[in-house]
């Protein structure tokens, strides 16, 4: 089977859930023979493993879609003025700078992005198309990383002639953070969008449940599967570490609550039996992120335990993965109910168990692999709790850390879903 993935880049400031799953769920579709064209949309992509190239260009560079929603101008600038905007390198160090952006700016720059043909950046639209028609294979099926780019399915449908089929994560939680007017137009034109997907893949139950409504979803065309992992790519520990170690995995803001995590590891360090007690936080950030950053390692001096915190500025690649088996747990007190929650899928097939609020995916996720710990309601002190029953009982952590492993490789293995997504391809291909 022919497939176009379309990705949003991040920059790789931080870790990214949506492009990591992406990138894995391609990469084991082209080891099994097919014909895989990842896209990138606004900022490049570093690959997570170099088993797969990006051979496309990338399309609605960043800087472009800034200029043209902001001076009707560059709404009609030659392609070869707009080529120099798109530069990798341009690109990669702008993108530092995401979520510098104003409310005002992020959420009209949203509408225009939905709104497609009819918004600011059609140029960009018809540039994507158009290096689809003329440089590659027609796609028997092109899958768009989220609604968000839903903008672009009128068109795509129309020239292409191929279904679309759309993903679904964590849209819900961007657009309710634009505020009004945006949100309430977002949401408005997402249900518009729809109408021109043939299928929509939800990455959890909790997250299909939220969602369908919002977007008037009937049962018909909204699926649910699990976005799983290459299990081959994850070791554990074969001893269990020398200094009780919690890991934090996820972008350095208020949203995933390592604001929570940092007070909750204040109050560990308080109990004798967790002096030695350590915290590593990886998972990056952008420059929106800073102040809340040195806050927090303000918070860390004063309280007088900064040296038992490492910030590790390497999230990506078999970096990451040797990483994780070195913790004795994972904790990210997630603030917004996350529809996927790939940390807490890597860690427990490292064999770290997971200690997550009772939000979003992960009563669901634990449910099912009987990995960690649920936390409610989601305070430092019920977290520093949670943590203290598996940092003074490494055996205890050891078991529950084995149980979740065997329970990703049986309900989150890349290869389960990859299956499930090629029955749902067919059958959308079949009926086009």
């Amino acid at each position: 089977m022919k497939i176009i993935q379309i990705t949003p880049g991040s920059g790789d400031n931080f870790y990214c859930e949506n492009c990591l799953r992406d990138q894995a769920l391609l990469r084991t579709l082209f080891s099994q023979g097919h014909k895989i064209m990842m896209v990138p949309l606004y900022l490049p992509i570093r690959l997570d493993s170099s088993e797969m190239a990006i051979d496309a260009p990338i399309f609605y560079g960043g800087i472009n879609v800034y200029l043209q929603q902001k001076l009707g101008l560059f709404r009609k600038t030659p392609r070869w003025l707009d080529s120099l905007f798109d530069n990798r390198s341009l690109l990669s160090k702008i993108s530092k700078k995401a979520g510098m952006t104003s409310s005002k700016d992020l959420g009209e720059t949203t509408i225009s992005m939905l709104k497609g043909e009819n918004g600011n950046q059609v140029k960009e639209l018809e540039r994507l198309i158009d290096w689809i028609t003329s440089d590659m294979e027609m796609p028997d099926v092109v899958i768009l990383s989220n609604i968000l780019i839903g903008g672009l399915a009128s068109a795509m449908k129309e020239r292409l002639k191929a279904p679309l089929v759309c993903l679904l994560q964590d849209e819900e939680a961007f657009v309710d953070s634009l505020g009004e007017p945006y949100s309430s137009e977002a949401w408005a034109l997402m249900q518009r969008c729809s109408n021109e997907i043939d299928a929509f893949i939800s990455v959890s139950y909790a997250y299909a449940n939220r969602i369908a409504p919002r977007l008037n979803l009937n049962e018909k065309r909204l699926h649910t599967v699990y976005m799983g992992i290459d299990m081959k790519e994850y070791q554990q520990a074969v001893t269990i570490p020398a200094k009780p170690a919690i890991g934090f995995l996820s972008r350095m803001c208020p949203q995933r609550g390592l604001d929570t995590l940092i007070d909750a590891f204040i109050l560990l360090k308080k109990k004798p039996e967790l002096k030695g007690c350590q915290l590593q936080v990886s998972g990056g950030k952008n420059q929106a992120d800073e102040p809340f950053v040195r806050d927090m390692k303000r918070k860390l001096e004063r309280a007088g335990i900064a040296g038992d915190v490492q910030f590790i500025p390497e999230f990506l690649g078999e970096g990451r993965r040797q990483w994780l088996k070195t913790l004795s747990v994972m904790c990210v007190p997630e603030r917004e109910e996350a529809a996927y929650g790939l940390f807490a899928l890597e860690a427990q097939a490292s064999g770290v168990p997971v200690v997550v609020p009772k939000i979003g995916i992960f009563p669901e996720m634990l449910e099912l692999t009987g990995g960690g710990i649920l936390v409610d309601p989601n305070t430092p002190e019920k977290f520093a709790a949670a943590l203290t029953q598996l940092l003074i009982n490494p055996d205890k952590a050891f078991s529950i850390g084995q149980k979740g492993k065997k329970g990703i490789e049986e309900h989150f293995d890349i290869q389960k879903t990859s299956a499930s997504l090629i029955r749902i391809l067919e059958k959308v291909v079949g009926s086009a």
